[in-house]
């Protein structure tokens, strides 16, 4: 049996969401792909602006790579990175859950 893969999405200010909802999901035996830099401040860095495309492509690599998708809404806050991230996944045909049903 394969073991599953989830990928999250969602905005990186809720980098509290984004600790327990990993490890709900690894408790739960998945495998869980997160944004770059999620554990860290790197978001306001110059370093993470310079190469946010970069990023931004490789998140899509990990869509790719995943079964499914769970985006973090909390407050039903859907940025605009997070929305081309939906987007994109739905353009791959793949499993979408919310935090929170979105609107």
């Amino acid at each position: 049996m394969k073991t599953k893969i989830v990928v999250l999405c969602g905005s990186l200010r809720f980098k509290k969401l984004f600790a327990e909802t990993e490890l709900y999901f690894v408790l739960s035996g998945w495998i869980v792909l997160t944004p770059c830099c999620m554990y860290v401040d790197a978001q306001r860095t110059d370093t993470y602006i310079q190469h946010k495309e970069v990023f931004d492509e490789m998140h899509k690599q990990k869509i790719d790579l995943a079964d499914a998708v769970f985006v973090i809404n909390k407050d039903g806050y859907i940025g605009e990175s997070t929305r081309n991230e939906i987007d994109y996944a739905k353009s791959k045909d793949k499993i979408i859950n919310y935090l929170e049903t979105p609107d």
